[in-house]
């Protein structure tokens, strides 16, 4: 199982440098050149069904929180073929335990250097838009400017059957890479306001920019949601 693991995650590598190579990425309302005069760091957040498009975008050198999961293990190789640099761990809560407070520590410190970074704000398992408070003590700890980004591939495949109703870039097709206005902490804010502040940023941009499939998102996530209800009420009081 572990090889063929291996040999899945590779070959998934391949196809997306060939991807990368085919796709072409148009960048909309880009703050990155004022952040970089300014020397300010900065941290990407997008949504966890855009990580392939947002792979292909992304410049080399960037620093990406990725789960301890199945999926992480399958994405990692495509990470490193494209210029990223991986750190496992998990920025949910209930998953300090698979490494995430001494990856998100690690981040910290290469944000704090001046490397970009980028974090799938709503994995490793959804619900879907719902954002993880990783990426809001991240900007806290380190001064970073969050960039809300939305890069939607003109043509695409999606699985429908994934929570996050993940999405697939066909070859030779355009990117747009949309950005939301640069979020930093307000005075007197705290971590839970200002994450919900980027979760409402970041379902306005998809909203905007794909409506479509904002609202195929919002009732995939209502779905996720009633069925970890279920499966809440049978569980049996411990």
């Amino acid at each position: 199982m572990r090889i063929l693991r291996f040999t899945t995650a590779w070959l998934i590598a391949f196809l997306l440098r060939l991807l990368r190579w085919s796709c072409r990425v148009r960048w909309r309302n880009d703050p990155r050149p004022s952040l970089r005069q300014d020397s300010c760091p900065y941290v990407y957040a997008i949504l966890h069904c855009h990580q392939l498009a947002a792979i292909i975008g992304c410049e080399p050198g960037t620093y990406a929180m990725v789960s301890r999961s199945t999926d992480g293990d399958l994405l990692i190789p495509s990470l490193l073929v494209s210029g990223i640099i991986p750190i496992r761990g998990s920025t949910q809560t209930k998953d300090r335990s698979k490494g995430g407070a001494a990856a998100l520590k690690h981040l910290i410190e290469h944000v704090r250097g001046g490397a970009p970074a980028y974090l799938a704000v709503d994995g490793p398992r959804g619900p879907r838009n719902y954002v993880n408070s990783g990426i809001a003590k991240l900007s806290f700890a380190t001064g970073a400017a969050i960039l809300i980004a939305a890069p939607i591939p003109r043509r695409r495949w999606i699985l429908t059957q994934a929570w996050d109703r993940f999405q697939i870039p066909k070859p030779f097709t355009r990117i747009d890479v949309s950005f939301g206005s640069p979020l930093r902490l307000n005075d007197g804010e705290d971590i839970e306001a200002f994450r919900q502040r980027i979760e409402g940023a970041l379902t306005a941009l998809e909203q905007q920019h794909d409506p479509g499939e904002a609202a195929a998102g919002k009732v995939a996530a209502a779905d996720q949601r009633a069925r970890l209800a279920r499966g809440a009420a049978k569980t049996p009081p411990t």
